[in-house]
């Protein structure tokens, strides 16, 4: 009972968070941005055959780490996942963009459904959200690396519009533009992508 209540929570903060999007596309799309966690226990395992087989790098990058910021990659993957989310709500089409080379699992499949959904409505986004993104944790000792993030992620700038007209569509007032954002990333293939974007109802 406890999953399920939490389950509608999170599909209720997507809802009125993300990208302030959903709450203009229909709420049949709730459902479906957070129904699609297909965990990646199998995908994750093959990726640790990366790391383990460039062992012979190890040596070189210890030597270097003291003054190397662990975190920064993961919030290179996340900026750039942003990058090509961005550019997929702009034609309402992940086709022509690497969302898939940075997204991954829950965080691809949520980006993929709210394209969809802005597809079916005739609407594409213009702008781009202002990102302010701080990596929290690093754990490079699993078996799979994982990071975590949290963004303060403005979207006051991100505006939809008609695709056919060019016309802007009127947003809610009530809702947040400017809020929390917790982010997963792991380290496929010996490059770090996004595994999971849960926008919360927070403002900062």
């Amino acid at each position: 009972m406890t999953r399920a209540r939490l389950h509608l929570r999170t599909s209720a903060v997507r809802a009125r968070n993300s990208a302030a999007l959903i709450s203009l596309i229909g709420c049949c799309s709730v459902a479906l941005a957070a129904c699609s966690d297909n965990g990646s226990t199998d995908s994750n395992a093959k990726g640790t055959s990366s790391p383990s087989a460039s062992a012979s790098s190890t040596p070189a990058e210890s030597t270097v780490s003291p003054s190397v910021d662990p975190g920064a990659p993961i919030e290179t993957a996340y900026r750039k996942y942003w990058d090509e989310k961005v550019a997929a709500y702009a034609k309402a089409s992940v086709k022509g963009t690497d969302l898939k080379k940075y997204a991954v699992a829950e965080a691809y499949s949520a980006a993929e459904t709210e394209v969809n959904a802005l597809k079916t409505k005739g609407l594409v986004a213009t702008g781009k959200p202002v990102l302010a993104p701080k990596v929290t944790a690093v754990d490079t000792k699993r078996q799979v690396p994982q990071g975590s993030l949290t963004d303060c992620t403005d979207v006051s700038q991100w505006k939809l519009v008609k695709q056919a007209s060019g016309e802007k569509v009127t947003l809610p007032k009530g809702r947040l533009t400017k809020y929390v954002t917790k982010v997963v990333a792991e380290k496929w293939y010996g490059h770090w992508v996004i595994v999971r974007v849960t926008p919360e109802e927070q403002a900062c």
